[in-house]
């Protein structure tokens, strides 16, 4: 999975603070060779996940602090953009059209991942297409070094970005894989999917059975892989994702871009005045969402699968950039 926004929540109240606290910090482009942290990391790996100190300490001689990587994570598309200016990046008629060469190309592996799962073989496209143009884009950071930069440097995520490196570098002797040779995100995300090191080690799968795991080079494994999280995460075949609404009445403001999981039944948004514009049970549990669109304030009402495509990014704009994908997609497949 892509690194959640949910990780980035707390990234600008802590920018001008780098400065001020009081830890042992590498400079730019200092290696993390004798880094405190670093070497306490370096302990825990060889005592508790039976490590080589040596090998250890031979990659953290070539991981290097990187200031771009800090100020990348503490700009977050979400937080910078509206809805309308955000769309724009990812719902587009090249993309699209890539999508659809990338659907047909691969037409047979996506549906067997979509009888295999139930997940709409559109909305694996549509993923994948958002998180790389459908690999093209797969990052160009050394993962050490996005990792080991965040989980020694960056104090408001170092702990989960502790446990990502731990991931990778299990991960990287699973594979066989030479650590220092990998590229992914800013903030350690890799291959088609952009998934964490933890989120690869859970939940890719062996699309294709030649024995090993690949969503690095290997689309079938990626759309595989894109598949078994959704399935994993909960998604309910033949359901629909989210409805765009009509708001009428006071709907209270507290209800609305609130928790990105349903939390009240349809019924009770027709009651407030947000009608839903398209068939759906009232007892249905959904989220409510006020969008900045090109033509003003834009209503919808997130239902389950909505929130399962939030697992994977933790983000309501990410999410219905996704749908909104995937529906064209369909609909080009489909003329």
């Amino acid at each position: 999975m892509t690194m959640t926004h949910e990780c980035l929540l707390m990234a600008r109240r802590w920018v001008l603070l780098f400065a001020l606290l009081p830890l042992v910090a590498c400079a730019e482009g200092e290696n993390y060779s004798t880094h405190p942290a670093a070497e306490e990391f370096i302990a825990s790996l060889v005592t508790e996940d039976e490590f080589s100190r040596s090998e250890l300490e031979r990659i953290f001689a070539a991981a290097e602090r990187q200031d771009s990587i800090l100020e990348a994570i503490a700009r977050p598309a979400e937080k910078t953009k509206p809805w309308h200016e955000y769309r724009q990046i990812f719902v587009t008629d090249k993309r699209t059209r890539q999508g659809v060469e990338f659907m047909r190309e691969h037409r047979d592996t996506l549906a067997r991942a979509e009888a295999e799962t139930g997940v709409p073989s559109a909305i694996i496209a549509a993923v994948l297409g958002v998180e790389t143009y459908y690999g093209r884009i797969t990052g160009s950071y050394s993962v050490v070094n996005a990792l080991a930069t965040l989980a020694f440097d960056y104090p408001p995520r170092s702990d989960f970005f502790t446990r990502e490196l731990r991931h990778f570098l299990i991960l990287a002797r699973e594979q066989g894989l030479e650590p220092l040779s990998l590229k992914g995100s800013y903030a350690g995300a890799m291959g088609y999917g952009q998934f964490m090191p933890s989120s690869y080690r859970s939940y890719a799968v062996d699309f294709d059975g030649d024995g090993r795991v690949d969503i690095w080079e290997n689309p079938v494994d990626a759309i595989g892989s894109v598949a078994n999280y959704f399935r994993k995460h909960g998604w309910r075949p033949d359901e629909s994702v989210i409805l765009p609404a009509r708001k009428s009445g006071d709907v209270p403001d507290s209800w609305m871009n609130a928790a990105l999981k349903p939390e009240r039944r349809v019924a009770q948004f027709i009651a407030a005045g947000l009608e839903p514009l398209g068939d759906v049970q009232d007892d249905a549990l959904a989220t409510a969402l006020a969008l900045e669109g090109d033509d003003g304030t834009e209503y919808w009402l997130g239902l389950h699968n909505f929130y399962v495509i939030t697992r994977y990014n933790h983000s309501a704009m990410y999410a219905l950039s996704v749908y909104q994908l995937s529906q064209r997609l369909q609909a080009e497949v489909d003329a």
